[in-house]
């Protein structure tokens, strides 16, 4: 698999040849959502708490009498079906939200987003990319050289002081370290702007 290599100022550098397995995979829909939805889930944190009838706060006093008022009969004004009253199945902090996702199934999911964005041509080889101080004017002018401006995941070998610092104020672009990509991030952003060093840490990662 060959990809197109640009150099910092938007011009064709070179040919980089890349490996089948990662960048000339089949697309599996199914695959990649639920690689995508595992991601997601395995993120959240079981910090949501409801009370039950147990443990909601409430009176012990009968709410009227039991018989004679032509209503329901009610014991207290903690049941479920009660306004204020407690859940019946509430969620608890230890709430496990955790998908399980094989390390082959991972890799063959990864491969298929990138294969797809090769396709697609979302996929930009750099041959590198380096700021020389931590300016946000001076990367935007890198990435508008490139054709490259809102919308970006930006992915690196090393992630340098001066990049992450002038990338930080720049909306909907997201810089990141070859090890920290992710399955949502890779589907989220219009284009991916990848440097040579990542594309040989990606196929040393997942090929």
């Amino acid at each position: 698999m060959e990809l197109n290599v640009i150099n910092q100022q938007g011009q064709d550098a070179a040919k980089l040849q890349a490996s089948d397995i990662l960048f000339g995979r089949e697309y599996n829909e199914a695959l990649v959502h639920q690689v995508v939805v595992a991601f997601q889930a395995n993120a959240r944190a079981g910090n949501r708490a409801q009370k039950d009838r147990g443990t909601v706060s409430h009176t012990t006093a009968k709410p009227f009498r039991q018989k004679g008022t032509g209503r329901a009969r009610a014991g207290m004004s903690s049941s479920p079906l009660w306004r204020g009253g407690g859940r019946i199945f509430p969620n608890s902090p230890d709430e496990n939200f955790a998908h399980k996702v094989n390390k082959k199934m991972f890799r063959a999911g990864m491969a298929a987003i990138l294969s797809e964005l090769a396709r697609q041509g979302r996929l930009v080889v750099v041959d590198e990319l380096s700021v020389d101080a931590p300016k946000t004017k001076l990367f935007a002018e890198k990435l508008k050289a490139m054709g490259l401006q809102d919308g970006l995941l930006v992915i690196t070998d090393q992630l340098s002081e001066n990049l992450y610092l002038s990338s930080r104020n720049l909306p909907d672009v997201l810089v990141l370290e070859a090890h920290e990509t992710d399955p949502y991030s890779l589907v989220r952003f219009p284009k991916v702007l990848v440097t040579k060093d990542a594309v040989a840490k990606f196929e040393e990662m997942w090929a």
